[in-house]
């Protein structure tokens, strides 16, 4: 009983030592693109104890973490006695409608993950189309079923292609129009947009050299075809 407890103190006072000796020196912030290295750093960085490396690094890892908007955790390790990485593990958004003033992100599931006043650059807005269900960590529900696998496939390609496409906008026939700064590309309603969306990958940025408010009409687009923008007054 005195060896165990001999042993016990022993180790407690090498981890005083340790830790009193492991002054935060260094922080290392990688896997953000939502945030900078300075926003994430004041938020995980709170408390008096998070200026030694060895205590900012167990109470990350063994306390619960506050919720940070777009970000699905965040991991803490030490690289050396003075130094942490801080590593940022994003939510996938694919695209966002506005309610109310709000912008709601939804991810490749359909689950709308964040609301918030900020408009997020490279995620496009979908306008047009009336909602039955938007509540936050719920999947959203389109009064016509089949346009939200129609989103999901028009957001993924915009992944793909990585298409500056800021709104994905559908009329009362449920057409689909991109709007990309001040060209608008009207590509319709298709099975499938992957042509027109593969073209639109030298197409827009011809189109954007030009800096004029314009059309584009795909409605029609077969692959091989000339595509002509038509100057907007």
């Amino acid at each position: 009983m005195l060896i165990l407890t001999g042993v016990c103190l022993l180790l407690l006072v090498f981890l005083v030592v340790f830790a009193g000796s492991s002054r935060l020196e260094t922080i290392e912030v990688e896997g953000n693109t939502y945030y900078t290295d300075q926003e994430i750093i004041d938020r995980i960085v709170t408390e008096p104890t998070d200026r030694f490396a060895f205590l900012l690094y167990l109470r990350c890892r063994y306390q619960e973490q506050e919720r940070i908007p777009f970000v699905e955790y965040v991991s803490v390790e030490m690289s050396d006695k003075n130094s942490v990485v801080i590593t940022v593990y994003e939510k996938i958004l694919t695209g966002c409608v506005k309610v109310m003033g709000n912008y709601l992100y939804f991810d490749k599931d359909g689950i709308v993950v964040e609301s918030s006043s900020e408009k997020k650059e490279g995620i496009p807005v979908i306008t047009g189309l009336e909602f039955s269900k938007l509540i936050l960590y719920e999947k959203l529900e389109v009064q016509n079923s089949g346009m939200f696998q129609t989103i999901l496939n028009l957001t993924r390609l915009i992944d793909k292609y990585e298409l500056s496409v800021e709104e994905i906008h559908f009329n009362a026939d449920l057409e689909v129009d991109f709007l990309c700064g001040n060209i608008q590309v009207k590509l319709g309603k298709k099975e499938m947009y992957d042509e027109a969306a593969a073209a639109l990958v030298t197409i827009l940025p011809k189109a954007d050299e030009l800096d004029k408010k314009m059309t584009i009409d795909m409605t029609d687009y077969t692959p091989g075809q000339r595509v002509i923008g038509t100057y907007d007054e």
